[in-house]
């Protein structure tokens, strides 16, 4: 899935909602020692076993971030990528997450969301937890973010991508 997204090196990249680092160590070698990954995430005790996973492999390239429900700390007009996987339907006030991811992507910047698919009744995931590519669109397209495609190769998820449109 990461492969698919076309990270160059030497990219900042934002992982929103990084749990405990899963993608952010991977990220890590991709963008390489000249990139840098911001693991974000608002649960502190998520962010203390990313710590210890980013730690026990000796990743130079990694900040952790703790964000809170409507800002996730991000630098603004710095980030290359933001990466949310199966984050953004959690979101309590997505508008001002959104919002503030946008002011954090540089004017070429990439937001990336991989969600659980709604149109496909055969995921065994709580309807709640799905969101359909039209949902996402129409919620982030009013704040400015520009559609670019969907990627279906994921079994249960979709991968959405957006611009900054800035």
């Amino acid at each position: 899935m990461l492969e698919s997204l076309d990270i160059k090196k030497g990219s900042v990249v934002a992982d929103v909602g990084a749990g405990v680092g899963y993608h952010s160590w991977r990220l890590s070698q991709i963008v390489g020692p000249a990139g840098k990954v911001i693991a974000e995430d608002i649960q502190p005790e998520m962010l203390r076993m990313l710590r210890q996973n980013i730690d026990q492999r000796k990743l130079q390239n990694v900040d952790i971030v703790l964000g809170t429900p409507t800002d996730p700390k991000l630098p603004e007009n710095a980030v290359d990528v933001v990466l949310m996987v199966d984050v953004y339907h959690e979101f309590a006030d997505p508008v001002s997450m959104m919002t503030k991811v946008r002011n954090a992507l540089k004017s070429d910047g990439r937001v990336v969301l991989v969600e659980f698919r709604k149109e496909d009744p055969k995921v065994p995931i709580l309807p709640l937890h799905k969101m359909s590519t039209q949902e996402v669109r129409s919620e982030l397209e009013p704040l400015g973010f520009k559609f670019q495609k969907v990627m279906d190769f994921l079994p249960w998820q979709h991968i959405i991508i957006f611009t900054a449109g800035k």
